[in-house]
């Protein structure tokens, strides 16, 4: 089996606990706040090792306070990523959940969202047939560098746009799109992004423009996923109950990801993601432990 390349960010997720977001001038007290490892490619590539498949965490990590988490976390999960200390100060990301569980990011980006082409000739691509990036490095500055990699390399892309879908350029999208990738988003983001109001028009839309099959997903309703048949619905699994939505997505895509690089077919895939995501929501942060993990059940229905 190859590995997979997981191209991303790895940031300290500051994570502040609170009833409900405040209005402006108004001033509320925090129930907690704890420092968290996450970052879309750490939370991605976690969910790929807990599977047990062979992954490579592509991520940058600079200097400052953050970075120094963000070093000895990664230190102490086995995790490190091949890229050289680089001399720029990390950001961070607050993460504020209500008491619903709902998760709203104002995020700080630093040295973690940042590529450059020395970098990625390191590469031995002979090493991978699956790569996962988010939109969020595409949408940054150096975004064309992680695309002109994407453009050489060959790779079976899945690409986690996110919330911020409609910020990434549209030329940058055309490039992307062109390279016929998995699109891996929930519910409203691919029907913000395309203009309808419903799942299945939404997903059409995006598989005409992509070419490949597209994911969607739709919390505890489960996922859909759209191909040259159609759509077609996976039943999801209920959590035991909702601590915070942090990292759902991505693991769920990291789930994904991973029964597609083990040979797995799309039916599966979804089904296993499903059931990961939901063990996610029920745990403070954004990844579960292999004991976690090991908790996380299918729906057989």
């Amino acid at each position: 089996m190859k590995k997979v390349l997981v191209i991303g960010s790895t940031v300290a997720d500051i994570v502040i606990n609170i009833d409900k977001l405040p209005t402006t001038m108004q001033d509320v007290h925090v129930h907690s706040q704890t420092f968290s490892l996450g970052g879309c490619a750490c939370n991605v590539s976690s969910m790929i090792r807990n599977f047990g498949v062979p992954c490579l965490l592509f991520s940058p990590v600079g200097t400052g306070i953050y970075a120094d988490f963000v070093r000895k976390e990664l230190a102490a999960r086995g995790l490190s990523s091949p890229i050289p200390p680089v001399d720029m100060e990390n950001g961070c990301c607050f993460c504020f959940v209500e008491e619903s569980g709902e998760r709203t990011f104002i995020c700080h980006h630093g040295a973690e969202y940042f590529f450059y082409d020395e970098w990625f000739e390191s590469l031995d691509t002979s090493q991978f047939e699956y790569v996962y990036v988010c939109g969020l490095e595409i949408e940054e500055t150096t975004g064309d560098t992680v695309l002109g990699f994407l453009e050489r390399s060959g790779l079976k892309i899945i690409f986690g746009p996110g919330p911020r879908i409609d910020k990434i350029p549209a030329d940058k999208m055309k490039r992307l799109f062109a390279l016929h990738p998995i699109v891996h988003l929930n519910e409203d983001e691919v029907c913000r992004f395309t203009g309808y109001d419903n799942i299945e028009s939404a997903a059409a839309a995006l598989y005409g423009q992509t070419g490949n099959t597209v994911i969607i997903t739709n919390g505890a309703n489960g996922s859909y996923f759209y191909d040259q048949t159609g759509l077609h619905h996976v039943q999801g699994v209920k959590a035991e109950k909702i601590v915070d939505t942090i990292g759902a997505g991505d693991g769920h895509c990291g789930a994904v990801l991973a029964c597609l690089a083990a040979g797995r077919g799309m039916q599966e895939a979804l089904t296993r993601a499903n059931a990961a995501a939901a063990r996610i929501v029920a745990t403070k942060g954004a990844t579960i432990s292999a004991q976690e993990f090991a908790l996380a059940k299918p729906n057989d229905n």
